[in-house]
């Protein structure tokens, strides 16, 4: 089998995953949510909480929009419009992080299925084709194989969404620091602190998945376990088959190679943009950290140090 077949059987099973949707329904939720916020605080800030279920639906919607007693009609269509604009804009930006999220979910199905490519079990259980690095084709193979299937589905744009949400978040934790800093006591009587509070709070999410999932994406590339155990099998039949001890030794050879090359080649999962440029992605560290460490030395009352770990 050539190496295009092998992969057309790959993306077949990817093809046949039916992907969750539990992400796309907490950006739905979230969207929402974050529409209502401004209705919601309105109401909890009303001068008497107690005589809300007193009043009718129609004081209650003029409480709400903050039209006071004479609710106007225009008032009511342009906050009605800007909820709407709002929600879609929001559901739209947590829309294209599902999207990612999918995509993500995708590269490590590839990776997964890669890696039963040499084990004769888990690709009987995959359903996707079986050989060994035995020979200096089928390692040619395995490594075509591997790039192929690392380049495959949308790399830019996904790159460009979670580089962007990365950056939404910084701005929102350096926001959010700096507000807790600065009063800390009254940090949730302002109605865009809640919002970014709850922006935080989706965002890390989201973000914490795009870090595992590219964080296993990337083990399953890297693992080069495969390559040794592959070498200590050419060892064995060395010592079976003397007489085949020099095409051993070639492969061998060949496989040392490509562990070599793939430690080299790779890197551990990165965030696209920002933390690719080492200036900037030190400078955001270092904010960043200080930030935290300020308002937890400052609601904590201590002080707190944090070191960056040079790798």
């Amino acid at each position: 089998m050539s190496v295009l077949e092998i992969s057309g059987m790959i993306m077949n099973r990817v093809n046949l995953y039916t992907p969750g949707i539990g992400y796309q329904v907490f950006g739905n939720l979230v969207s929402v949510i974050l529409g209502l916020t401004p209705f919601a605080y309105r109401l909890a800030q009303y001068r008497d909480l107690d005589q809300l279920t007193t009043l009718s639906a129609n004081e209650l919607l003029s409480v709400a929009l903050g039209c006071g007693s004479g609710s106007d009609v225009l008032v009511i269509i342009m906050v009605t419009l800007s909820f709407l604009v709002r929600v879609c804009l929001i559901w739209l930006f947590f829309f294209l992080l599902s999207v990612a999220e999918r995509t993500y979910k995708q590269r490590l199905l590839f990776a997964k299925l890669f890696g039963h490519l040499t084990s004769a079990r888990r690709a009987r259980k995959s359903e996707v084709p079986h050989f060994r690095l035995k020979k200096v084709q089928n390692i040619k193979m395995w490594l075509s194989l591997r790039s192929y299937l690392k380049r495959r589905g949308p790399q830019r744009s996904v790159d460009v969404i979670v580089s962007s949400a990365f950056l939404l978040t910084l701005s929102v934790v350096f926001i959010c620091c700096a507000q807790l800093l600065h009063v800390h006591e009254t940090f949730l009587e302002c109605h865009y602190n809640w919002e970014l509070v709850i922006w935080c709070s989706s965002l890390s999410l989201f973000l914490l998945r795009f870090v595992t999932l590219g964080s296993e994406t990337s083990k399953k590339y890297s693992n080069t376990s495969i390559l040794l155990t592959e070498q200590i099998n050419l060892y064995l039949k060395m010592e079976k088959k003397p007489n085949k001890k020099e095409e051993l030794t070639l492969v061998n050879n060949v496989l040392k190679l490509a562990t070599k090359l793939l430690k080299e080649l790779d890197t551990p999962f990165r965030l696209y943009g920002l933390t690719m440029n080492p200036l900037l992605y030190n400078i955001t560290q270092v904010v960043i950290l200080s930030a935290v460490s300020g308002v937890i030395s400052d609601l904590l009352g201590f002080n707190l140090k944090l070191w960056k770990i040079k790798s």
